[in-house]
Formats: structure tokens, C-alpha cells, sequence
């Protein structure tokens, strides 16, 4: 019976016009998407960027959806009457029709951290659920299968577009150590593509970092948790946005979740740049031999 409800509910929400973008979003010639795998930074880049194109009226989760709209949230509709071009936001895996891609990519073990309070928000898993029950069960995808796995979704982006001037592929921990740096280089991707609106000086670049610092969206979605879909179904108790911290899960993963994580993608994470910990302790292990 709540299969049946719920798919009735759904044909609903279609023939009324209400039902999600998603992955078949009307796509313009002219779009620009930021795609991420969820809890990568995606949702911090969009204020940066929305603070970045309206200086004079910061970016708040309230208006997040008119200035950087995302496909989960938003019918084909409303997305279709936003001004052009649009930056819209996706965790999708490759999809060969995006014009355009900004590609934010995390180290996984952050990512993992990230994702288990994410599913305790949404009340997905208790909050005694144990963490290294759950690397495995994130690996594998079980939580959002539609986006697949950390790898697969990553690696089809930069297979498929890595090297052309239509992709730009950046590092969370990158925009943590030098956000002004790599906000710059968001800013010159939309002045390429038609987004000739923006105000790239030092100020204006230094502004919207500010308004987007995890101090201030930490206050507003204190101020406006009700008023936002994707918070407003989760449970208040817990913070959307955490830490925002890069290599937390030094102190939070177990080294048998580390190593179950470093044995699937080790090898895409160090063509990322991201050291494995098995090397770190063999360099501690080198060092202190030296001394």
C-alpha cells in the first residue's frame, strides 16, 4: 500500500507540474553546472559564487535557489524561466549534454565523515550507528545509489572532460587553504561563459568569501532551517553545515575504515593529490629512523 501511495503521489506531482528537475532538466546551450559528488563543497561553492555575481544582496538559503538553482529541488519550469545563463547545481555522473562543468571533487574520507552525519540529519541511520558499519555501506553506495559511488561518479567527470576549456576541476581543499585563489579561477570560467555581470577585483572576490564564511551560513541556517527544502524535513537538532573542515577524518576513521577506503581508491585518490595515510606513516616511520 505505500508503494502504491507513493507512486500515485509522484504521478501526481507530474501531472501538476511539481515534480523535480532532476536529471532531466531542460539543458541551454549556454548552462554552466557545478556538479560534485554530495557533501563536497557544493553547496558552500554556490554561495561563494552567488556572493560573487550579486555583491550588493548576499546569498542566503532562502534565495540560494534563484541565484544558483538545484535540479533536486526546483521543477523543469521554474528552471527553464531563470535568467541565462544559468549556473545550476548537480551530483549527477557524467551526463554528455552539460555544456559546461564546474567539478568540485573532496578527499572520500572526508567525504565519508561528512555523509554519516548527513544521514543522521535526515534521520537515514541512528545516532549511535557505528562508523565503521558504515564506510562499507557509503562505498558501496547504498545510501544515494542513484548517484553512485564516490569513485565512479568522480572519475566519470574527469575521464570524460578533463583537459578541455569547457571543464574546470577543483579541490575542496584547495578553495579551504586559498579561497580567494580559486574563486578567481570560478570567476574567469563564468566570464568565459557569458557571465559578464561579474566583478572579479580583489574586494568583491574578498567580500564573498567573507559572506560565504562557515561562520555566517552555520547563523543562517540557524535563522532560516524552516524556510529551506532540503533542511526543513531533517532533523533541526544537527547542523547541515559542520565543521567544513579538510582531513578531519584523521581523528574520526578508524584505521580499518582508512584502510577499506585507501584499498578501493588509492589510486584515484593519489592521482588527486591526496596522500594516503599507509604513506604517511611510512614516511613518520623513515623520519624517525633519521633522527
Amino acid at each position: 500500500m505505500g508503494r502504491a501511495l507513493r507512486a500515485l503521489a509522484e504521478a501526481k506531482r507530474v501531472l501538476t507540474g511539481r515534480q523535480m528537475a532532476r536529471r532531466g532538466a531542460t539543458i541551454f546551450p549556454d548552462d554552466v553546472y557545478l556538479v560534485s559528488y554530495p557533501r563536497s563543497g557544493n553547496t558552500w561553492t554556490r554561495f561563494l559564487v552567488a556572493n560573487l555575481l550579486n555583491p550588493e544582496d548576499s546569498a542566503t538559503f532562502t534565495n540560494i535557489e534563484s541565484r544558483v538553482a538545484e535540479i533536486y529541488f526546483n521543477p523543469d519550469h521554474a528552471l527553464r524561466k531563470l535568467p541565462r545563463p544559468r549556473l545550476l547545481k548537480s551530483h549527477e555522473a557524467f551526463h554528455p549534454n552539460y555544456p559546461r562543468v564546474i567539478c568540485i571533487v573532496r578527499d572520500p574520507r572526508d567525504v565519508a565523515v561528512s555523509f554519516y552525519h548527513h544521514n543522521v540529519k535526515a534521520r537515514n541511520i541512528p545516532d549511535t550507528y557505528p562508523m565503521d558499519d558504515f564506510i562499507p555501506r557509503f562505498m558501496r553506495a547504498e545510501f544515494d545509489p542513484w548517484w553512485g559511488s564516490w569513485a565512479d561518479n568522480v572519475m566519470s567527470w574527469i575521464k570524460m572532460r578533463e583537459g578541455r576549456d569547457t571543464f574546470l576541476l577543483l579541490r575542496y581543499e584547495d578553495m579551504k587553504e586559498d579561497s580567494p585563489r580559486e574563486l578567481l579561477k570560478i570567476a574567469r570560467f563564468l566570464q568565459k561563459a557569458g557571465f559578464n555581470n561579474i566583478d572579479a577585483s580583489p574586494e568583491k572576490v574578498a567580500q564573498a568569501v567573507q559572506l560565504s564564511s562557515p561562520e555566517r551560513m552555520r547563523e543562517l541556517e540557524k535563522q532560516e532551517a524552516g524556510k529551506y527544502a532540503q533542511l526543513k524535513q531533517t532533523r533541526q537538532d544537527k547542523p547541515f553545515v559542520r565543521s567544513a573542515q579538510a582531513g578531519g577524518w584523521k581523528s574520526v576513521l578508524s584505521r580499518e575504515s582508512v584502510a577499506l577506503i585507501e584499498r578501493e581508491w588509492g589510486a584515484i585518490m593519489k592521482s588527486l593529490g591526496y596522500p594516503l595515510a599507509r604513506n604517511l606513516e611510512e614516511e613518520d616511520e623513515s623520519r624517525l629512523e633519521r633522527v
